[in-house]
């Protein structure tokens, strides 16, 4: 049986990203990762699960050693969000809050593997991979086994639920969550069109559910079609030169004609929150702890941000000596991340209503709103500094801050 103080599970993008934000430290540290992602070349096409980084994240990936290994392989930075609807629209220019970029869009499996490589520089991370959890014996006055596939059993003073939506870990310690479906799915296509993308990304919103585009690197973008699961099926049953008839009809020209489709894919748009994020010697990350509707990207964002306010919880804790597995020293993180989490869900949560909403007053009163923010010039930054993630009760690292 191996001991350690901290066992991750999961090593997915935040479950990665907290390890690498211990690395370094007197704390032994093990993750466990039932798949790891295949190697990366920059002539394979782009993946169909791609990722808005906000500032605030790629400060945390900066400040953990993982953002030269995105920039060494592919990303495309923004400087501008646009955001309309038939009557009104506002855009919104990094120039604006005197930043280079508002963000970028990363392949998601580019940020994990630029974190998993920095992993391998740490003498007290150990990388448990590809393995899977044969059982959980979690014990609230002692510490917590962990039995794998390949034979082998791990002890955890804090176990790390960094295991998804349908979190094993939480699942097995009793943390319950309150959950509803939205009725609608997203459906993801990634395109080639004409010339190579600007760079800005845009939502458009009708009554059917919001469109998005993301710029990728060359003639590339990824589209997000938002609606109801009936209607995304269809799309996803047409042929690619019918769906493409349909972009045509239903995206803007400003995008360039679309050339080809190259991938496609669709999931069920849900929410979900967990009731506590902890328990004595357990604890919840990203999707594990909450999934919020994916309208402005901000699931991994806040997911990111989880992450770097337990690492300076937990850093901060072993430096005084404290128990790390107590509730008290755990409840830290949760007051520092819950209540903000919460209050993004539930600000998407209106977002999503009021811009689907075709009833005339609704439409009426958000135009105006797009109005009112696109010429009052302080609404409009803060606006733009909540999307980058740098409003809020914010950890260290998302602010570039070093723990020390």
């Amino acid at each position: 049986m191996k001991e350690f103080d901290v066992v991750i599970v999961g090593a997915g993008m935040v479950g990665a990203t907290v390890a690498c934000g211990l690395g370094g430290s007197s704390l032994r540290v093990a993750v466990v990762e039932q798949s790891l992602p295949g190697s990366f070349s920059s002539e394979q096409p782009h993946d169909l699960r791609v990722s808005a980084l906000s500032i605030a994240s790629k400060n945390i990936l900066q400040a953990v050693g993982a953002w030269q290994g995105i920039l060494n392989r592919r990303f495309c930075p923004f400087r501008r969000m646009r955001v309309w609807e038939t009557a009104g629209d506002t855009e919104f220019n990094s120039d604006d809050i005197s930043l280079p970029e508002l963000g970028y869009i990363v392949e998601n499996r580019v940020t994990q593997l630029a974190l998993l490589d920095r992993l391998a520089d740490f003498n007290n991370i150990e990388l448990v991979a590809p393995v899977k959890i044969e059982s959980i014996n979690y014990l609230p006055s002692g510490k917590t086994t962990l039995k794998l596939d390949n034979g082998s059993t791990l002890q955890a003073k804090v176990v790390v639920a960094a295991d998804g939506g349908n979190s094993r870990v939480r699942q097995t310690v009793g943390l319950g969550v309150t959950s509803w479906d939205y009725k609608q799915h997203a459906l993801v296509i990634y395109v080639e069109t004409d010339y190579e993308q600007q760079d800005i990304t845009w939502q458009r919103f009708v009554a059917s559910g919001p469109q998005a585009f993301l710029p990728l690197t060359g003639n590339f973008g990824s589209i997000v079609w938002y609606n109801s699961s009936d209607e995304v099926r269809r799309l996803k049953l047409l042929s690619n030169e019918e769906l493409i008839s349909e972009l045509t009809l239903t995206f803007p020209s400003c995008l360039g004609t679309i050339k080809k489709v190259l991938g496609k894919a669709s999931f069920p748009l849900k929410r979900q929150h967990a009731q506590q994020y902890i328990k004595t010697g357990v604890v919840l990350v990203g999707d594990a702890a909450h999934m919020i509707n994916p309208l402005a990207g901000q699931g991994v964002n806040i997911g990111l941000l989880d992450a770097a306010a337990l690492v300076e919880v937990l850093i901060e804790a072993k430096t005084k000596g404290e128990d790390i597995a107590s509730v008290s020293i755990l409840r830290r993180y949760e007051k520092m991340r819950r209540n903000d989490n919460l209050r993004m869900m539930t600000l998407m949560d209106a977002f999503y209503r009021v811009f689907s909403n075709d009833m005339a007053p609704i439409k009426f009163l958000r135009n105006m709103g797009l109005g009112m923010i696109e010429r009052v010039v302080p609404a409009k930054n803060k606006v733009m500094r909540m999307a980058i993630g740098l409003e809020g009760n914010l950890p260290k690292m998302a602010l570039g801050k070093s723990l020390k």
